[in-house]
């Protein structure tokens, strides 16, 4: 067993992966203020202190140890300075149980109109009230200070993995200045502190972002500028880089922004840790739902008198006490109720699915598992599986 204590994260690998190169896969523990990560793990995505539709008590029932809040937005409305004086966002959002912040850099660049960016910062326009509002490395770790959160990620400026070289080389150098300068304004000594891996699908610049991160004082190693409009072999190629100069990085591994089974299960098998996705969600809301072999969509008239529930055996409220087709009604009905129950299948076949890779990892049995699992992630390749666009 491995680990790395950093101040307020302890991160054990419980089980390395084997040394016959058969995977790299492991398994571990992130003990944070607010408790124990198991990992690999996948993290709902609760944008506005909340994931859509469902209250803390949906949120353990399905299984999540841990949710992402996200700066640009709390930092909009209500403000970070408000739910400071409300006593955190632990208790602001009744979730006590640890809370990951992201940086707010991949929506001022995807949401915010009129931004400017330099080397100080970003101006932007608010997407809310079209107000001028400005983040800096200084500001953004300010902002996630007051609001609590179990874990920070430094201030990075990500770009899509297609964008032409000049582009990720600009953004990947300012992302390098960001993260020391990131460093320096974070004090908050009962808050961990992620910085952020960026360098595109450049080979030589994602090597020389995974280093340049990896030496400075972070308790933990995001990959970002994936998950985005690259293939799946494109960004296992970039996985591949970065994973092998971790190799004896001890520190947890977070792929920002991947939420599909079969692509969580491909980068488990590379060695990542942590995982967030608003997708679970947002396909949710849409009537589709993930079941063993793909995924179903709810909106299709063969589900209208159907009076099974969406998944045999899943212990979530939908198919605990609902048919399909009722919850088919529902959506055609644009009924709220439909969102809760499709986001609390979807959040509780991902987290059991994590669940499974875990329990295959402990018994050293993922390499033989791969097929099963892949059936049940609706996948048979890596190579047939197009990319989630986000």
């Amino acid at each position: 067993m491995t680990t790395v204590s950093s101040g307020p994260a302890v991160f054990e690998v419980v089980t390395p992966p084997p040394l016959d190169g058969g995977t790299r896969a492991r398994l571990g523990r992130l003990t944070l203020a607010h408790g124990v990560v198991e990992t690999p793990q996948f993290m709902p995505v609760g944008t506005n202190a909340t994931v859509k539709a469902l209250d803390p008590d949906d949120l353990e029932a399905a299984g999540a140890s841990i949710v992402l809040a996200n700066t640009y937005h709390l930092f909009l409305r209500p403000g970070h300075e408000r739910i400071a004086r409300l006593g955190g966002l632990h208790r602001f959002m009744a979730w006590d149980h640890p809370i990951l912040t992201d940086s707010g850099g991949f929506q001022v660049v995807s949401l915010a109109d009129s931004r400017v960016i330099d080397d100080d910062g970003a101006t932007f326009r608010s997407h809310i009230d079209g107000s001028t509002q400005r983040l800096t490395p200084e500001s953004a770790i300010a902002v996630q200070e007051a609001l609590g959160a179990d874990v920070a990620v430094a201030f990075d400026h990500p770009v899509f993995p297609s964008s032409p070289r000049k582009v990720v080389i600009d953004a990947t150098e300012r992302t390098h200045r960001w993260a020391e300068r990131s460093v320096r304004a974070h004090v908050r000594e009962d808050q961990a502190l992620f910085g952020v891996v960026q360098g595109g699908l450049e080979p030589d610049l994602r090597a020389a972002s995974t280093r340049f991160i990896a030496g400075l004082p972070f308790d933990g190693i995001n990959i970002g500028g994936l998950a985005g409009d690259e293939t799946p072999v494109q960004r296992r190629d970039a996985l591949d880089i970065a994973i092998e100069i971790l190799a004896d990085d001890p520190r947890p591994r977070y792929l920002m922004g991947l939420g599909s089974p079969g692509d969580l299960l491909d980068a488990v098998e590379q060695g990542v840790d942590l995982f967030d996705s608003v997708l679970p969600s947002r396909v949710a809301r849409t009537g589709q739902v993930w079941i063993p072999g793909g995924r179903m969509d709810l909106r299709s008239d063969v589900y209208l008198d159907d009076p099974r529930p969406i998944e045999e055996g899943c212990p979530c409220p939908a198919c605990r006490r609902f048919s399909r087709a009722y919850v088919a009604h529902l959506f055609r009905a644009r009924e709220l109720l439909a969102y809760r129950l499709a986001t609390c299948h979807n959040l509780t076949f991902t987290l059991d699915f994590m669940l499974r890779i875990r329990t295959a990892i402990a018994a050293g049995q993922l390499p033989e598992s791969l097929d099963e699992l892949r059936l049940r992630a609706g996948r048979s390749s890596l190579d047939e599986a197009p990319g989630e666009p986000e």
